[in-house]
């Protein structure tokens, strides 16, 4: 017969098992500093020995890392599934830019449809609160806030979407984002782009969201990356124009 004896679980293995599971789920992020080893024993209910058996073997497995005099945090290495190398060809390279947004566009459409369907109600309470900031960050003309809640709205999506592999991809692929590696805001509002239009746009994504449907979710994702694909193309078009422009105004100095 297939079975065996069960074994009893050393407390520490029960830890393990716990940090593993939040690391997996997104609910501990890369670079997150962990509690005291005094508090953080205290809500799991074990003995300090036990937390730092648990630590230890965490460390080995590399997803936990200490800092001397700083605590305990979740390595950021798991935020990074990009190597240098790469981020740096990334960077230096249009077509990059738009390969990003393409496959954003695919897989944030897929993410807000199952968010819509599979979402709990706190992760949609999640989405509108961190909304809610986006507007009072608008109202108070805060660029850089803006920007930072703009990822935070996107990463909450992927995350109420459930699937863990899609949300570690594509938090790291924010992670780029948020570096300033394929396109910032700011370039965008140098055309016709307006903050306005872009908070509009979260907006009713927000909504389809809240309404829970699907579709609609899919519909108001696709169109703000397809918006954002035509501003940036735009912006690049009107950075070469200007560097022709240029030439021929130094031409004509010089004649």
């Amino acid at each position: 017969m297939p079975f065996e004896p069960v074994q009893p679980e050393k407390l520490s293995t029960s830890v393990v098992k716990q940090i593993e599971l939040l690391i997996l789920r997104g609910v501990l992020r890369p670079g997150e500093r962990l509690p005291s080893e005094r508090e953080l024993s205290d809500r799991l209910g074990v003995s300090r020995p036990s937390l730092r058996d648990a630590v230890a073997e965490l460390q080995t497995q590399g997803l936990l890392t200490t800092r001397a005099g700083s605590g305990i945090f979740v390595a950021e290495v798991l935020g990074s599934a990009f190597s240098p190398a790469l981020t740096r060809l990334f960077s230096k390279h249009d077509e990059a830019v738009f390969d990003y947004l393409s496959f954003r566009r695919d897989m944030e459409g897929l993410a807000a449809e199952r968010a819509a369907r599979l979402g709990s109600e706190s992760d949609l309470e999640v989405i509108q609160t961190i909304f809610t900031k986006m507007e009072a960050a608008h109202l108070r003309k805060s660029g850089d806030e803006e920007a930072r809640l703009d990822a935070e709205f996107h990463t909450a999506i992927i995350d109420a979407s459930h699937n863990v592999i899609m949300l570690h991809m594509m938090r790291a692929m924010f992670g780029l984002l948020r570096e300033g590696v394929f396109y910032n805001r700011q370039v965008m509002f140098k055309q016709r782009t307006t903050r306005e239009a872009l908070l509009d746009q979260h907006r009713q994504i927000n909504v389809a969201l809240q309404a829970r449907d699907p579709g609609a979710s899919r519909a108001a994702v696709e169109a703000h990356l397809d918006y954002v694909r035509v501003c940036l193309s735009d912006q690049k078009q009107a950075e070469q124009n200007e560097a022709i422009a240029r030439k021929r105004l130094l031409r004509e100095q010089h004649r």
